[in-house]
């Protein structure tokens, strides 16, 4: 029999798909509603592997609800806007929209040819001005609702791109796309008051528990950073001013050593105007990295203002102020005290500054006695501490803040990491915020009859920055309030800002206002959101703001746009060097009959590297393009569902590949064996064998399935062919089951490989698409399956249990036991040296 024709099945089931519109989604159906949505993707022009296997995870889910008789919207779009695009259309001399429509064509086209069951009636495109035209609609709602505000500010900026940067773009101190150095620089800027919902958007995550992984909980809570303390006043020694510091520990009060100010603190500011060294050593600290991660493994330096504050519970007692490199002007007041015995970067900076280490802590195993190694940093009881002596941490803290409140010079207070979002960049190829300056009347919102506020086309990029600023025409107006001559703001969102609502639009493309309520209430929330890990903060912490926003503006009835989330891993691959340390492509490298990886041009030795992300810094690259022309859609998206859990980083692997298509051949060849085969009675107990095997079958990838383990499902779907192959080469079961059991197969495999099921289900006879066919039900009487617990051990340490089938194939029991989570936890990322399975007791993993 000839290799299963791919080119000329795919391509005819995609042109049946869209010819028929099969995927459109129909919000008047009768059906249960579900929406599958994968994260919108930036339309560089190639898909990656990454791509492929983000999106073969939601058309495997989208497909699978469908089976089950649901109403399915499953929407695609694009992030079109962004620096991205701009830069590169400098670099080759063209516009930035032509780019970005171009690559959106070749995009769409690859997608098309993996089959992805996307309603393409809905598609969204962020660039154009039927959607960024409501996007500044949203604003100025916003505006209205005083969450949205302009003032001068301290913002990261990013010298290469020459824009701002939010807080989540800055990654180690560097712009999260050109590697830069951030520097501090004081704008005027338009931010928006995700702060107002920082409590909310605390208490919420409780509501995601059961539907998003455990790891982005955290990372929002720790994001949010809900902070208990006091915010107490320092008194400027012989001056009427005062300090406000907020703080977690104030029962270590009496330990303090020093108080420090930000380098963008006003205090420190206003000293710096008449004092040049320290406004030397101000520059320098804005130099410096800016988050919280990369300042405490920076060198702790300070600056003596000369100034000294009041202790507040001690007489006659004063405190030099510093202005130090570590203390981040958007946490707290932008002020602390350091208490050098109990908090490590204090103890740093003490040990530097020659400060003294005062000891107010005791705990309750040992005595602490100076000189201190290091700061302790955990529980006991107070100790020379006045009035707060003999008290735990917890009791003194109470006592503390309690105090402070009595002497007035502070107060109970919660603060948050969280701050206020800025959503302006200074480049062009963005939305256009909808305001206009005029020199009588202010910032005057543009009237929204006159919106979209639409992108011109027509500007010259210079020597880097914004074109829009020096735009001759387009960016000056009328005032709309007193019709004098005024200005645009040239100035344009931040991509997040696209990026936090689409999932709405999808709802209702072409409605006249931003959102149909209606619409909204009838699909929201997406039912599973799927993407990477890296947006665990950035752009779900936006898009749950909006989500709240919006409500509060009287556009919907929902508090979480995202009922469950599932984040997929990576996909990695062996990375080469040869012996200068390029890197080298795979298809470069070979093995040599010794088995060693050499250059194939030179044959030199070549450096194996580990596994990584697929990048093309790296060159461990393998295009989508070249699988699906060598052995089609299918096998491209049976090999990214086969041997890992979708939330685990996923290693290349070409065997697999190979794999992947002699499994496809097997099925080809098992439907027309089936199809051709004269019809045949066969022995009744065979026949009822082979029956309850299939049935079991149903019950077993059902549930994987609903699990998202499409690994598993596919190990299942194989075990049924393997038990279909031998019943068609033993020749005694009977026709119509074999006929039943490929059916069943087919309606399996079908969310994982929809082209060959499809062609096959057709040509059993079936008059009803195999989109249209109810999922299978499995016979109750046929499908009971005596189950044994099979405990699981780590270094023979008991980690769990599972129950499976009796009997079942060892790959399907490591594969069990490495998806329990408490294995998970323990492995902590580690691969098992080995796997020792005793069928039907135990599986010893050894890492």
């Amino acid at each position: 029999m000839t290799a299963y024709p791919f080119k000329e099945i795919e391509h005819k089931w995609q042109k049946i798909w869209s010819d028929s519109k099969a995927f459109e989604a129909h919000e008047q159906s009768s059906k249960p509603k579900v929406y599958i949505l994968e994260m919108l993707p930036y339309p560089s022009g190639h898909l990656h592997m990454g791509h492929v296997r983000n999106y073969a995870i939601g058309d495997a889910i989208a497909r699978f609800k469908r089976a089950l008789g649901m109403e399915i919207l499953h929407p695609m779009g694009w992030d079109a806007f962004g620096m991205p695009a701009e830069n590169a259309a400098i670099q080759h001399k063209t516009s930035p929209a032509g780019w970005t429509i171009a690559n959106i064509q070749s995009m769409k086209e690859q997608f098309q040819v993996l089959g992805f069951s996307f309603d393409w009636s809905r598609e969204v495109t962020t660039c154009q001005p039927d959607y960024y035209g409501h996007e500044q609609k949203i604003f100025l709602d916003f505006w209205r609702q005083g969450l949205a505000y302009r003032k001068e500010t301290w913002v990261n900026w990013d010298p290469v791109e020459r824009s701002v940067l939010a807080n989540e773009q800055v990654i180690n101190g560097r712009g999260w796309r050109s590697g830069a150095l951030v520097e501090k620089r004081k704008l005027t800027q338009w931010s928006l008051q995700i702060t107002r919902y920082a409590q909310e958007l605390l208490n919420d995550l409780a509501k995601l528990e059961k539907g998003w992984p455990d790891k982005v909980l955290r990372m929002q809570e720790n994001w949010i950073g809900r902070s208990e303390g006091a915010l107490l006043q320092f008194q400027v020694a012989f001056q009427d001013t005062w300090i406000d510091v907020f703080t977690t520990r104030p029962e270590t009060l009496f330990g303090a050593a020093f108080c420090a100010l930000s380098p963008s603190h006003p205090l420190a500011e206003s000293l710096a105007q008449t004092n040049p060294a320290l406004a030397e050593f101000i520059t320098d600290c804005q130099r410096m990295p800016t988050t919280e991660e990369a300042l405490s493994t920076a060198e702790k330096k300070g600056f003596n203002t000369g100034l000294r504050v009041a202790h507040p519970f001690i007489p006659d007692h004063t405190l030099p102020v510093y202005v130090a490199n570590f203390v981040l002007i958007e946490y707290g007041t932008g002020a602390v005290f350091g208490c050098p015995a109990h908090d490590e970067r204090d103890f740093e900076f003490a040990s530097q500054y020659d400060l003294p280490v005062i000891v107010v802590i005791q705990p309750e195993t040992k005595e602490l006695t100076l000189p201190l190694s290091a700061a302790y940093t955990g529980s006991g009881r107070l100790v020379n501490s006045g009035f707060l002596n003999g008290l735990s941490v917890e009791e003194a803290r109470l006592q503390a803040i309690a105090e402070i409140e009595r002497r007035q010079i502070g107060e109970r207070q919660v603060t948050y990491r969280l701050r206020d979002w800025c959503i302006s960049r200074q480049r062009y190829w963005g939305c256009p915020i909808p305001v206009i300056y005029c020199h009588t009347c202010g910032a005057v919102p543009v009237p929204e009859k006159d919106l979209p506020v639409v992108l011109p086309e027509d500007v010259v990029f210079g020597e880097g920055g914004n074109p829009l600023a020096s735009h001759p025409t387009w960016k000056h107006v009328d005032c709309p309030s007193c019709g004098q001559l005024a200005t645009r703001e040239t100035d344009t969102f931040g991509t997040f800002f696209e990026s936090s609502w689409y999932f709405m639009r999808y709802c209702s493309p072409s409605a006249t206002d931003p959102l149909d309520q209606q619409a909204c209430n009838s699909w929201m929330p997406v039912n599973w959101y799927i993407g990477g890990v890296e947006h665990a903060v950035l752009h779900l912490l936006y898009a749950r703001f909006f989500t709240k926003a919006l409500r509060d503006c009287g556009y919907l009835n929902l508090d979480e746009p995202f009922g469950n989330l599932l984040t997929q891993g990576m996909v990695c691959k062996q990375t080469f060097q040869d012996e200068q340390g390029n890197w080298l492509y795979p298809e470069e490298v070979d093995k040599n009959i010794k088995g060693q990886y050499v250059t194939i041009q030179s044959g030199k030795s070549v450096i194996v590297g580990r596994s990584e992300k697929m990048s093309k810094s790296k060159n461990n690259v393998v295009e989508p393009r070249t699988i699906i022309d060598a052995y089609g859609a299918d096998v491209a998206r049976l090999f990214i569902l086969s041997d890992t859990p979708p939330e685990r980083d996923f290693d290349w692997n070409d065997e697999g590949v190979e794999g992947a298509w002699r499994y496809i051949n097997r099925i080809w060849r098992l439907g027309i064996q089936v199809i051709d085969m004269p019809e045949r009675v066969g022995e009744a107990e065979l026949t009822l064998t082979l029956r309850k095997t299939i049935h079991q079958s149903i019950l077993k990838f059902q549930r994987a399935f609903e699990g998202n383990a499409f690994h598993k499902a596919i190990a299942f779907l194989r075990e049924l062919t393997r038990a279909l192959e031998d019943a068609i080469e033993d020749k005694r079961v009977s026709h119509s089951v074999l006929i039943e059991g490929v059916k069943i197969l087919l309606q399996g495999l079908n969310p994982i490989t929809p082209h060959i099921t499809s062609e096959l289900w057709g040509r059993l006879g079936h008059t009803i698409s195999l989109l249209e066919a109810p999922w299978p039900v499995p016979d109750p009487a046929l499908s009971a399956v005596e189950e044994v617990t099979i405990a699981v051990q780590v270094n023979g340490k008991m980690r769990g249990s599972f129950t499976m089938a009796i009997d079942s194939e060892n790959t399907l029991l490591e594969a069990q036991a490495l998806a329990l989570p408490a294995v998970i936890k323990d492995m902590a990322g580690r691969e098992p040296r080995r796997m020792i399975v005793i069928p039907n007791r135990i599986v010893n993993i050894v890492v």
